[in-house]
């Protein structure tokens, strides 16, 4: 029989071979490959029979499904060594999370301490080597009998509907409620690490029990698991909640919990940030609007966010009349929209709005500014013709690739396509919307990935997740094509030939939340900001007393030139005021002593401690400007005067 490769070749293979199989004749015996098979569309194990025609895809470590299912093994790993030594604790659900996974258990209580005797018995269980074996349940009842002594799992398999297949999967003695795929064996598995334990609500909720959570991860080479603590470490060192507050960026108060307060400086950075998106919404001919951020309940029922979104809504009474908070900024564009005739002449119509939105996010999921309730959108919605389409997408492919590279941001493309439930719109409406991010992400030639099932209620959408100085991933911006809310809210334009006609609509942003993006800049940056959105630039800093005049001098035609400029004129030592300017990330320190004073200089010096030496300040005022007008990453003083030479 002959099977479809991801490259669209042909292999053949004997009649009742498996993946498994497929991945031995393709020589993917690795660690790392072959973790599991996409076969027409499903991620399935390895184990899973092949039939003539088949599409398959065989997934590896570099691929986010094959870490899912490398990860969610090693956590059934987990589970199995916790139940080995605590027998009586009860096993309750182990996901899959971004580089790693966890285990819940009810019944139990460790601590670090306990973390190698844990990790101990993992290693045994791994080197063990065991099949993971799919079993399926003849009925529910037969699941509930199963799992009688564990109320966790008797609950989750109540909740499950009547027409969903329950699956186990059994490693040696251990068996787990479990929907897969696995790891064929769990020899793949190299390297084990047990990170952090806490505590955690069974299903997320305060009024069930407290269970313990355990964080670990894995990798199938103990290389990966090294870099990846290294990873941590340094992430330590980069935290926005620690440097954010140090650097008088912002900080977060009982009071106002999930909604942070922008202080002076930073809030330098975030007219940085918005200045420079304006001015590229000025280059590509938006306009931009402001939108009420209360607005009745008919509103929301009408967009369908009160059906599909209302838990994630704050919302208020009002006269007798229900208001939410608008967790989005589109109805209140739609509504800008609605208010004027429109002709095809206008089209595409791009319309923007920095908009704060509000949306719950429970108390445990808040992070700094990564994970808020209070937040600022960059967001952009575009009305056009069908026949706009790919070139609109293409437009705001662009611009996302000019903005990010700006911030030497790499990143990478995921195509999400409609979820299989609480969706609107038709099965053609999203088939169209799927084709057109389809072509334009073709036609750009980048690779992309495809997430199924994880577009929003209304339509198919394109994430971009960039990617930080340490390596890690962040989902930023998005763009998201509508068809479904034009048709909910009878928008219309007038045709070349009279006619009245739908538009297509495209959501988008690029920095995603601002508040979010500023988090992953001082961790990127690691609070070390190029000049152009530094909230501290220059700081000049006095030898003695007696230069204290000439040193605000100097700061007055730092001001004028447009420069973030302080001086530092107090008791302490020049090389304390040197290192509380390091440390305060000031991209530049200028001394003036006597020497200084008579020249009608100042000498330079970096935070990268590179001393430049005394300068004439015309010019390097024109130096850094230059710096600053081009937006530049790096120092023009980055090397030894020596070395540039």
């Amino acid at each position: 029989m002959f099977v479809h490769l991801k490259d669209k070749s042909k292999y053949e293979l004997p009649e009742g071979s498996t993946a498994r199989d497929l991945a031995e004749k393709l020589n993917l015996k690795g660690p790392h490959q072959a973790l599991g098979a996409h076969i027409n569309g499903k991620t399935l194990d390895l184990g899973h029979l092949l039939k003539e025609g088949d599409t398959v895809i065989l997934w590896g470590f570099d691929d986010p499904e094959g870490k899912e299912i490398f990860w969610h093994t090693s956590a059934h790993v987990l589970a199995q060594a916790v139940m080995r030594l605590y027998p009586d604790a009860k096993p309750t659900i182990g996901p899959p999370i971004d580089n790693g996974f966890y285990y819940d258990f009810g019944n139990l209580t460790v601590s670090d301490t306990d973390f190698a005797r844990i990790e101990e018995e993992a290693q045994k269980i791994i080197g063990e080597n065991y099949q993971s074996k799919r079993e399926v349940f003849g009925s529910k009842a037969e699941a509930l009998n199963s799992f009688a002594q564990n109320k966790y799992k008797c609950e989750l398999i109540e909740s499950f509907g009547s027409g969903e297949p329950l699956t186990g999967y059994r490693q040696g003695e251990f068996f787990d409620l479990c929907r897969g795929p696995h790891l064929y064996n769990l020899g793949k598995i190299k390297a084990f690490k047990i990170l952090k334990t806490s505590g955690a609500y069974w299903r997320g909720d305060a009024k069930n029990d407290v269970l313990t959570r355990i964080y670990a991860t894995s990798f199938p080479d103990r290389k990966l698991l090294k870099d990846y603590l290294q990873q941590l470490e340094e992430a330590k060192k980069r935290d926005h909640k620690i440097l954010g507050p140090h650097l008088e960026l912002f900080s977060l108060k009982e009071e106002a919990p999930g909604m942070p307060f922008i202080h002076p400086k930073g809030m330098y950075v975030w007219l940085q940030l918005t200045n420079y998106i304006r001015e590229c919404l000025d280059r590509n001919d938006y306009v931009e609007i402001k939108t009420p951020t209360l607005m009745t309940r008919e509103l929301w029922e009408r967009s369908g966010h009160w059906a599909n979104y209302r838990q994630n809504m704050f919302t208020s009474q009002i006269e007798e009349r229900d208001f939410a908070i608008k967790p989005m900024n589109c109805p209140g564009c739609i509504l800008y929209y609605r208010g004027q005739t429109h002709s095809y002449r206008e089209l595409p119509l791009r319309i923007a709005e920095i908009g704060n939105v509000h949306r719950y996010e429970p108390s445990g999921s808040l992070s700094g500014l990564l994970r808020v309730r209070s937040f600022h959108q960059d967001d952009a919605h575009i009305f056009m013709k069908p026949s706009d389409i790919q070139q609109e997408i293409l437009s705001i492919l662009n611009l996302a690739d000019e903005i990010y590279t700006t911030f030497g941001l790499h990143y990478h493309l995921e195509l999400s396509t409609r979820p299989k439930e609480g969706t609107i719109g038709t099965d053609a409406e999203w088939e169209t919307a799927t084709a057109g991010l389809t072509d334009a992400l073709e036609q750009t030639g980048r690779v992309y990935r495809i997430n199924e099932g994880d577009g929003a209620f209304y339509g198919p959408k394109i994430d971009f997740h960039i990617r930080d100085a340490i390596n890690r991933t962040w989902q930023c911006g998005t763009i998201q094509l509508d068809m479904a809310l034009p048709q909910k809210f009878d928008l219309e334009y007038t045709a070349s030939d009279g006619t009245r006609q739908r538009p297509v609509m495209i959501h988008r942003v690029i920095f995603g939340s601002i508040e979010r993006f500023f988090g992953i800049l001082i961790e990127n940056f690691s609070g070390r900001f190029p000049l152009w959105i530094s909230p501290v630039q220059v700081r000049i800093i006095t030898v003695a007393d007696r230069h204290e005049a000439y040193a605000q001098e100097l700061y007055k035609k730092f001001k004028k030139a447009g420069f973030q400029v302080d001086v530092d004129a107090t008791s302490e030592s020049v090389s304390k005021k040197v290192r509380n300017a390091q440390l305060n990330q000031v991209n530049y320190m200028l001394t003036v002593g006597d020497q200084e004073v008579e020249h009608r200089t100042a000498t330079l010096r970096t935070r990268d401690n590179i001393v430049v030496g005394e300068l004439d300040m015309d010019q390097f005022i024109q130096k850094i400007a230059e710096e600053k007008q081009q937006r530049s990453l790096q120092s023009p003083y980055a090397k030894e005067p020596e070395a540039q030479k």
